[in-house]
């Protein structure tokens, strides 16, 4: 007599848990090993904006991965204050990228050198800030006018370091000279682990609107297997959408439009997952996070440094609310911490209290 073979099935759930577990680990994005959600969302590295207290409204708001603000590799070298202080990263942040600028090679490889001793999760390159006073020195988007030299540059620092190198940079110099596509293949085939590209040239800087277009057709190459991430312009969960769906990118990176409004992140991931837009943040909303990014800033510049370098997000925080205009020109002229709390507090209205 032969014996039937009982099986045992796990119940229908189990089965759509475990498919649901591999499908998010298959639609994760990788840099390196760094695990990131799909389409992630990026906080841009922004001078005199991306700084602790700023990324931790940002982190507390959905960004999945920052960068710091840029750091120059000469500033390191020579141990410049503000250099070593743009170091500094919290454990809460990771995964985190530190950001260098530079003109020089042998300086750029010493300063991967000592990032790796601070131990953020990745290493980037700035090849795309097209300020004067970078470009002009062969630094940041200034060196896309040289591609030979951003390729034994990046080389070298790839070498120089065991951390994940990214790189972010712009379409090209000008319209005459949009070589983002040969960039994309021979910065993948030294080393670099992702790339986030600007829609705009250096001759543009931030003005008209980014074109996406080239982007699209870097992440459409089939040469082309690290993660590409595209940055200008997204400042809506609407067109955060719009851009995903049309240019195929693997995540995108924001910047300006985070300033003085980090619920953007968690707005464009919302939306993204169920097609509503969450409400916008209340004026005691703004203003709590306006007075923890104020106290996070004295606590970690001091209180004179705090106070003032404040004063130019309370306006993007407040945006579009009537009347705010007294309130912020007391704002801009308190010097006691005391005092700024008690008029954020104010601001916010018995809601906040």
């Amino acid at each position: 007599m032969i014996q039937k073979k009982h099986t045992t099935f796990a119940p229908r759930s189990s089965f759509i848990n475990f498919f649901n577990r591999s499908y998010e680990r298959l639609a994760m994005v990788k840099i390196a090993n760094i695990e990131l959600p799909e389409f992630p969302l990026l906080l841009a590295p922004m001078e005199d904006v991306s700084d602790p207290p700023f990324r931790m409204l940002c982190k507390e708001h959905g960004a999945d991965l920052m960068y710091t603000e840029f750091i120059s590799s000469e500033g390191l070298i020579r141990d410049a204050a503000k250099s070593l202080q743009k170091l500094d990263i919290f454990e809460y942040e990771r995964p985190i990228g530190i950001q260098i600028f530079g003109s020089d090679i042998e300086t750029m490889e010493q300063c991967a050198r000592i990032i790796e001793r601070v131990q953020p999760d990745l290493l980037d390159i700035n090849y795309g800030c097209p300020v004067h006073k970078v470009a002009c020195k062969g630094a940041g988007a200034g060196i896309l006018k040289d591609i030979d030299k951003m390729v034994r540059m990046t080389e070298a620092v790839v070498k120089a370091t065991s951390l994940p190198v990214t790189v972010k940079t712009r379409l090209g110099w000008d319209d005459q000279s949009k070589n983002i596509l040969e960039v994309a293949e021979r910065l993948q085939d030294i080393g670099i682990q992702a790339l986030t590209i600007h829609g705009r040239t250096r001759v543009q800087m931030y003005k008209g609107s980014a074109d996406w277009t080239l982007i699209a057709k870097v992440k459409e190459n089939p040469r082309i297997k690290i993660p590409i991430f595209g940055n200008g312009d997204i400042d809506s969960p609407e067109k955060a959408l719009e851009y995903k769906n049309r240019y195929g990118v693997d995540g995108i990176m924001i910047g300006r439009a985070s300033i003085g409004y980090p619920w953007i992140f968690n707005e464009i991931k919302h939306y993204l997952k169920t097609g509503e837009k969450l409400p916008p943040p209340t004026l005691a909303e703004r203003a709590s996070a306006a007075r923890k990014h104020f106290e996070f800033s004295v606590k970690w510049k001091g209180e004179k440094l705090g106070v003032l370098e404040m004063r130019r997000h309370y306006t993007n925080y407040f945006k579009g609310f009537p009347h705010f205009k007294n309130d912020r020109m007391e704002l801009v002229t308190l010097m006691e911490p005391e005092a700024i709390v008690s008029k954020l507090v104010e601001i916010g209205g018995k809601e906040y209290v």
